[in-house]
């Protein structure tokens, strides 16, 4: 499963080490892998990962990629994204978290 999640509109992009913060406020071991072909969330103990976009370590959206059977720790990750103030997206449109 996945979920889009982005910077409300007519907001700044936000730093990477911000998103990071919000997840660790949720008590959650997380890192920022940064590599060649993008930017990376990985969560320790976790196979769910986050794609987010990085501009100069500013990112203005991610995709929250859930592993099967690790759908409590997605509530945990939603909870960070909307303190920041981000919206979801699905087939109907933007949403607030």
């Amino acid at each position: 499963m996945e979920t889009r999640v982005m910077v409300a509109e007519d907001e700044p992009p936000v730093a990477i080490k911000e998103v990071v913060l919000a997840l660790k406020e949720q008590k959650l071991k997380v890192q920022h892998d940064r590599q060649n072909w993008g930017d990376w969330i990985i969560f320790e103990n976790y196979q769910t990962v986050i794609s987010i976009e990085s501009v100069r370590g500013l990112s203005r959206s991610a995709v929250i990629e859930v592993a099967e059977g690790e759908d409590e720790l997605v509530g945990r990750i939603i909870g960070a994204f909307r303190k920041l103030g981000w919206d979801g997206e699905d087939e109907d449109g933007r949403y607030r978290l």
